[in-house]
């Protein structure tokens, strides 16, 4: 019987040893497992190609550069509208010419096919054709996205703001030259430097393609060629044309021969001469155009920043008449353009379904660019916050009176902050303004609570006042007011 028992016992062992061994490599597979799991969570945090996060201090430069250029907008008679941040696919075909490759596509959720809106231009169009609306001024701020391969040093990205205005309803010279004015308005207001805005017109450039010997199927590609002078030499533009869009070799001398003049009414006479010698009636048309344009630009006192110049062609085939396009001329950060626009009188007769035609002109202020630029120059010193008042007390057990206080002056439409700490030091509260500049400090101790006062301190100057409680609303209000004089 013993030998019995020790039979049991041995095989017991065994098997405890077995149990053991398959448990302990269980629990090493599981937790290998486990690591890998953690390692293919670890992925990188960061936003995607071509787009970014703003923070604090970037918000408060483009809060204000908004505002500067909404301002302007309102100044000249706008209305704001909004439309959707993407649209039926079909809506955005056929009209970006060769950037058609870079609309973002929305996959089929099995519903309608839809793209990310490329621009605000196209959207408007299709707004004005959709609420049958014949004539309207409307400015739009708002996000587009380009499948670009972005050059993020020079303001481009694949999300980006554009900040459009635009006048619907008018075949008006006057309404050009106005948008050419706003332009020169904003880039004065924003203060990134000098500027020059250069000025064509397709009908100029079709008359100059037409002269030149340009087959007119061809007068969109070669058109965006020409249109990559401001990036690219003549000789590299002329080898496009050449080699890549098949253009005879003496046609691209004699585009070369037109496109490096630039002036302002002394251009118009030569052209004018040439359509006297040709009788293109494209270029006679742009000529007179621009003419009137230009004598427009003189009276809105603009004409010092204005060039005229026959190498301006913007890529947008939906163009008809006049294009203009800012850049700085002191451009350290070289960002290209920073503004463009034009006239397309067709492009709301693509989306009628009797194709009426509305004439329209617009401009798009490439914020983003003048945002690198104003970031660049902007001082440490950019306020974040727009609080004007701190309440901070001398000593402990004071929290209800701060918060109190806040209610009053919030309820005066002021700016007011409080510690969130229970008993915060008048040391750390009084810092905390100087970080934020925070332009007064109202404090409050046992002493200012009976006899019914507030101390005002001024955070820069660090001088105090004590005021009754009755006139601290009162005071501080013109307190404030002389502080933004200065």
């Amino acid at each position: 019987t013993m030998a019995a028992i020790r039979e049991k016992e041995e095989q017991l062992k065994e098997l405890k040893l077995k149990h053991k061994e398959e448990l302990t490599a269980l629990e090493n597979e599981l937790h290998k497992l486990k690591i890998d799991n953690k390692v293919a969570q670890k992925f990188v945090l960061k936003t995607p190609k071509g787009t970014r996060d703003f923070s604090p201090k970037q918000m408060a430069i483009r809060k204000g550069l908004f505002q500067t250029i909404e301002r302007c907008f309102e100044k000249h008679g706008a209305e704001s509208i909004s439309t959707p941040l993407f649209e039926l696919k079909e809506i955005l075909t056929g009209k970006y010419g060769e950037d058609a490759k870079l609309i973002y596509d929305l996959s089929d959720q099995g519903g309608e096919i839809c793209s990310l809106r490329y621009d605000l231009t196209v959207p408007f169009a299709r707004y004005l054709a959709m609420n049958k609306i014949q004539k309207m001024k409307r400015y739009h701020i708002a996000p587009v996205y380009r499948r670009d391969n972005p050059s993020i040093t020079r303001g481009r990205y694949r999300e980006f703001y554009q900040c459009d205005y635009d006048v619907a309803g008018y075949e008006s010279r006057i309404a050009d030259a106005e948008c050419i004015r706003i332009v020169a308005e904003i880039l004065s207001a924003v203060n990134v430097g000098s500027f020059i805005i250069k000025v064509n017109n397709r009908k100029v450039l079709s008359g100059m393609f037409d002269i030149c010997g340009v087959p007119s199927d061809k007068f969109g590609k070669i058109s965006s060629a020409v249109d990559k002078l401001d990036k690219m030499s003549w000789e590299d533009v002329r080898k496009e044309m050449v080699d890549e869009k098949g253009l005879d070799e003496s046609v691209a001398d004699k585009i070369g021969e037109f496109v490096k003049l630039r002036g302002g009414s002394e251009l118009v006479d030569h052209l004018e001469n040439i359509v006297k010698e040709t009788g293109n009636e494209s270029l006679k048309n742009g000529v007179c155009e621009m003419k009137q344009i230009i004598e427009y630009c003189q009276e809105y006192n603009i004409q010092d920043k204005l060039s005229f110049d026959l190498s301006l062609a913007r890529g947008l085939t939906y163009y008809t008449g006049v294009i203009f396009e800012a850049v700085l001329t002191d451009d350290k950060v070289g960002v290209g353009s920073v503004a463009g626009g034009g006239r397309y009188d067709n492009l709301v007769g693509m989306f009628h379904p009797k194709g009426k035609q509305i004439p329209c002109v617009g401009v798009s202020i490439g914020i983003e660019r003048l945002f690198s630029i104003l970031e660049a120059k902007a001082m440490e010193n950019v306020r974040t916050t727009a609080t004007d008042v701190f309440v901070a007390s001398a000593q402990k057990g004071l929290s209800k009176h701060r918060i109190s206080l806040c209610s009053t002056l919030w309820d005066a439409g002021l700016g007011a902050e409080t510690a969130y700490a229970e008993n915060p030091k008048l040391l750390n509260q009084i810092q905390y303004c100087e970080t934020n500049a925070i332009p007064f400090v109202i404090i409050i101790g046992e002493n200012e609570l009976q006899q019914g006062i507030v101390k005002i301190r001024d955070t820069i100057s660090r001088e105090e006042i004590e005021v009754k409680r009755e006139n601290m609303i009162e005071t501080i209000t013109k307190m404030l007011q002389q502080k933004r004089t200065e």
